[in-house]
């Protein structure tokens, strides 16, 4: 498929080779576990004009375990460096609750609201919210279960590479 089209507030959005650029604001962990401030990202990015904002979905328990063996501390970036990556996930993670508010509240202001599931559990729940689209991270583009399960929903993906 080179393009597909989602409907939102502002009408129909198409995507894809032919079309005008889709600009994509990435929430990830900026909101700082501050559910106000994922509120202001989402506005800024309504004054920004893009056209869809992206969150992540994982939980530390579903994307890494809780060790403080060498191979799961962080080594890169001044401010997560001798973090577990554990405790780094339990920072930025977008909490599940907040998910269904900050689509809804994303849809309100005429964005896309779409994300990137990290494990089929995440699929499970984004389908749930009736999520229009995903995204795949590079990292995962190798989880073949992951890629499955995400199949099977039928919707248009975006992948890393």
């Amino acid at each position: 498929m080179n393009s597909f089209v989602i409907k939102t507030l502002r009408g129909k959005k198409y995507i894809g080779l032919g079309h005008p650029v889709f600009i994509i604001a990435e929430m990830s962990g900026n909101h700082n576990q501050n559910i106000q401030r994922a509120y202001k990202i989402i506005d800024a990015a309504v004054k920004a004009g893009a056209d869809a904002v992206k969150l992540q979905t994982y939980t530390p328990d579903t994307i890494t375990i809780d060790s403080d063996e060498k191979y799961f501390q962080v080594k890169v970036n001044k401010d997560w460096k001798g973090q577990t990556l554990y405790n780094l996930y339990k920072k930025a993670y977008t909490p599940w609750e907040w998910q269904p508010k900050l689509k809804k509240y994303a849809e309100s202001k005429g964005l896309i609201c779409f994300s990137t599931p990290f494990d089929q559990t995440a699929v499970d729940f984004l389908e749930k919210l009736r999520m229009p689209l995903y995204k795949v991270a590079s990292f995962e583009i190798v989880d073949i279960p992951l890629l499955e399960r995400i199949g099977k929903t039928k919707k248009p993906v975006i992948m890393s590479r």
